[in-house]
């Protein structure tokens, strides 16, 4: 079955060859040998035609002596390799091209018939069997008034026409040989171009079924099969890749699951067993608290993951102020940073800045960003979130200075519960999927996220998002956000007028 297709071609070539020599030989050779026949008699008619309206026709007027016609016919024997005779109406041969004259005893055609040409001017055979062989028999009338005064008969052999036919036969043969070898040529061409890399890309989806995902197809051609067996390739490392990123998955999911667990799992024991005395319980319950804490985080993220991959993500998109959103996020932080010593530098471009998105998921991506910049920034140190305005895109970045990312790592950190190295012993607490959740988020705005990163220097992340220039919508956010800004100066001097007790 798997070579069935190649087995076609051979059966197609080799029956093609046998019907192409079949056909020559058979109704090849007799439509040549007509051909042939037919020309020969067109050109000998000719021939006889002139014969018959001079050199026969002065004979029979007494306008030459036979012996001038018998040297003139004598002559156009040699010249068309033919016997040219001049035959009475009754079948009296007067003048034979081929023997001199003998007017004494001429030869007789028995049973010669003129009838036998009426509509047409040759025949071949034996000529009323006066000729041991076949001849091609060409006759013209030999006319004076409108009455038939004899005929002109050129005679050639069939076998001279014969060699002909079987020469023309041989280069016809030869044709078709040249002609099968060019077909063999393109059978070997696309036995090279076509079957072997289709057997190899037939071999790589046999392998990629069966689970072996590492298999190497290797089509070198730049052509359409080329590029279906590169897409294949392709294909079959995107799934291994995919399968052993799901191995990853589990093998993190079970590693940040196993950590929370046995630590619920042995205080639990401890102050079961009185271990941990009864005192000490309140310590080490709020530790239990906490680890419960950072399992639900990680399978809540997890959901939340998931969700976005098979259900898609449903989007309320709205017109709302991205410096705002930030103002506010940045405040949520203000006790992490505070702990760390860590100053959060917002440097926003405009006092309004409307961005078409979905306000609630935009604040997600950008709490997940500055918790994941926080957690690696050095004590001391600075993050700064920037908004810039270009090409009717508004681009936010997060940068800390913190350890940064290796090299090698950057292509990953997008990655579910991936995680550097150098992270590992600092992020504790962290799921890995905050910045998975981030990507999913801003592509399903159909925007990017990307990231730069040097190692020991600091990390920054940058997302953009589209620009809303409807004049009438921005000046409408514009006034809110004063109206806002005038009722929060009135509190406040309300506030310091208030007398204190």
């Amino acid at each position: 079955m798997r070579k069935a297709l190649y087995f076609k071609f051979i059966m197609a070539y080799l029956l093609f060859a046998f019907f192409g020599v079949f056909m020559i030989s058979t109704f090849g050779a007799t439509i040549i040998r007509n051909q042939v026949v037919s020309h020969e008699a067109g050109n000998l008619y000719k021939e006889a035609n002139l014969i018959a309206n001079t050199y026969a026709s002065d004979l029979y007027t007494n306008r030459a002596a036979l012996d001038t016609v018998y040297q003139q016919l004598d002559f156009l024997d040699d010249y068309m390799a033919a016997s040219v005779w001049i035959v009475n109406p009754s079948g009296l041969i007067v003048l034979d091209s081929s023997t001199p004259v003998d007017v004494e005893n001429p030869p007789m055609v028995d049973g010669f018939d003129s009838t036998v040409y009426v509509g047409k001017y040759y025949s071949v055979g034996d000529f009323f069997h006066f000729f041991d062989e076949d001849m091609l028999s060409v006759y013209s009338p030999i006319t004076d008034g409108y009455k038939v005064q004899g005929y002109v008969f050129i005679h050639k052999p069939m076998t001279e026409l014969q060699t002909i036919t079987d020469s023309m036969l041989m280069i016809t043969y030869l044709m078709l040989g040249i002609f099968l070898l060019l077909s063999l040529i393109i059978l070997i061409f696309f036995t090279e171009v076509v079957y072997k890399p289709l057997r190899k890309i037939t071999k790589a989806t046999e392998q990629y079924a069966e689970g072996n995902l590492h298999y190497n197809l290797s089509v070198e051609s730049n052509d359409e099969m080329g590029y279906l067996a590169a897409t294949l390739s392709y294909m079959a490392s995107e799934l291994a890749r995919g399968e052993d990123n799901q191995k990853k998955l589990v093998a993190n999911v079970s590693h940040d699951f196993r950590s929370p667990l046995t630590s619920i799992k042995g205080y639990s024991e401890a102050m079961l067993d009185g271990t941990i005395p009864p005192e000490m319980h309140e310590k080490y319950l709020a530790i239990l608290v906490n680890e419960s804490e950072r399992l639900i985080k990680l399978t809540n993220n997890l959901l939340t993951l998931n969700n976005l991959n098979t259900e898609g993500l449903v989007l309320e998109v709205g017109v709302f102020d991205i410096n705002e959103v930030i103002r506010r996020t940045a405040a949520t932080f203000e006790g992490s940073c505070r702990e760390k010593k860590i100053t959060l530098n917002l440097i926003l471009t405009g006092e309004v800045l409307p961005v078409k998105a979905d306000m609630g998921k935009i604040q997600q991506v950008l709490y997940n960003l500055l918790d994941n910049a926080i957690k690696f920034s050095n004590r001391d140190s600075e993050i700064r979130i920037s908004t810039t305005e270009k090409h009717s895109k508004v681009f936010v970045s997060v940068k800390d200075y913190g350890i940064g990312i290796p090299k090698d790592s950057i292509g990953q950190v997008f990655d579910r519960l991936y995680k550097t190295d150098l992270s590992r012993g600092k992020d504790k607490k962290g799921t890995g999927l905050g910045l998975s959740i981030a990507r999913e988020i801003i592509r399903a705005h159909g925007e990017n996220i990307n990231v730069t990163s040097t190692e020991g220097e600091g990390t920054e992340f940058t997302f953009s998002l589209p620009l809303e220039d409807d004049d009438e919508i921005v000046d409408a956010l514009e006034e809110k956000v004063l109206s806002k800004k005038e009722s929060e100066t009135e509190k406040e001097e309300a506030a310091d007028a208030t007398p204190s007790n």
